[in-house]
């Protein structure tokens, strides 16, 4: 076992997920360069990055779907191998691949049964399981129906299922929300959290930040392949998120950037287009802010709005991708 020296043998077990030097090279072009990547158990995270980053194939080798080039697997702590040398390893194993089809002759409840036959599912349990799973995801008045005539939210919401029929552990999901409107991607955010509650560890990529933002205690960065941020949420946010104010004046606007523009804790602006309003980057603590609303009163600036905001997962994102460009 390849263990590092800042992750001891006893830490590792801990970890839900644990890589070692994950690389997975097509010919030329090196799709995962060398990930280190630790997942306690119980967590939600996040995988985000542009596309071509590499999360697909690093979410197909967690899930044994690809064979890495080099580097190590660990599952609570035991070394996952793509043959057949750890098949109850495997099936702690749920993964969603973003592309996963879907037999839409087949009834609801005939398609869950199919999978829960072939994860050996015995009686009375497999028929209690598909009452359990159809619950979960609200289709139970759905079960005789053929898959054709569901919604595409539903039919994601069955693919969940049938991913997690057989009661894994470890839930890999890539790209699940790909392509759902607003209100099927609230329901599949419902679901991710029950899963959690259930003890679930969650690994779920996804181009919809906002939802991530929600669902995650911790996120991973991938860019070309690499592994460049992996954090917990809050501490990305502490870190890398500034107090933005929000400021909207009935007077001046160029009265109330001066009055801005000599403040030691206000680092950045900018002019809201279409509004007489600004945004700017605050340095300060909450009685800072305060302090500055009270100095812009006493100022005779006749404010509408100040608010305060941080800075969202979308907008970290967007600058760490500039940072690694420049």
């Amino acid at each position: 076992m390849l263990i590092t020296s800042r992750t001891p043998a006893a830490m590792v077990k801990e970890l839900a997920i644990c890589t070692r030097g994950l690389t997975k090279q097509f010919d030329r072009h090196v799709a995962v360069n060398d990930v280190d990547l630790e997942i306690q158990t119980g967590e939600v995270y996040g995988l985000i990055g542009p596309n071509g980053a590499g999360k697909t194939t690093l979410i197909r080798m967690l899930a044994t779907a690809e064979e890495p080039t080099t580097g190590e697997i660990y599952i609570n702590g035991d070394r996952l191998l793509r043959d057949k040398s750890n098949p109850k390893l495997k099936r702690r194993l749920g993964y969603l691949p973003d592309d996963y089809p879907l037999y839409e002759d087949l009834t609801v409840w005939d398609y869950l049964d199919y999978f829960a036959r072939l994860y050996r599912l015995r009686e009375p349990r497999r028929t209690q399981r598909l009452h359990e799973v159809l619950e979960l995801i609200q289709l139970g008045n759905k079960r005789h129906s053929r898959i054709t005539t569901l919604s595409r939210g539903m039919k994601q919401r069955l693919s969940l299922a049938r991913t997690i029929i057989h009661e894994p552990i470890l839930l890999l999901l890539d790209e699940p929300v790909s392509g759902l409107d607003p209100i099927a991607r609230m329901h599949f955010r419902e679901l991710i959290k029950a899963l959690r509650e259930a003890g679930m560890t969650i690994l779920i990529s996804s181009h919809v930040l906002s939802d991530l933002a929600e669902l995650c205690t911790s996120v991973g960065i991938m860019e070309l392949g690499f592994l460049v941020e992996s954090t917990s949420l809050e501490q990305l946010y502490q870190r890398l998120s500034h107090q933005q104010i929000v400021l909207s004046t009935l007077g001046n606007l160029e009265t109330l950037l001066s009055e801005l523009k000599h403040h030691p804790l206000v680092d950045e602006w900018e002019v809201i287009p279409g509004k007489n309003s600004v945004r700017v980057n605050f340095s300060g603590k909450e009685a800072d802010s305060a302090e500055l609303l009270r100095s812009l009163i006493q100022a005779r600036i006749p404010l509408t709005d100040f608010h305060c905001t941080q800075e969202d997962l979308e907008t970290i994102f967007l600058k760490l991708g500039h940072k690694q460009a420049s």
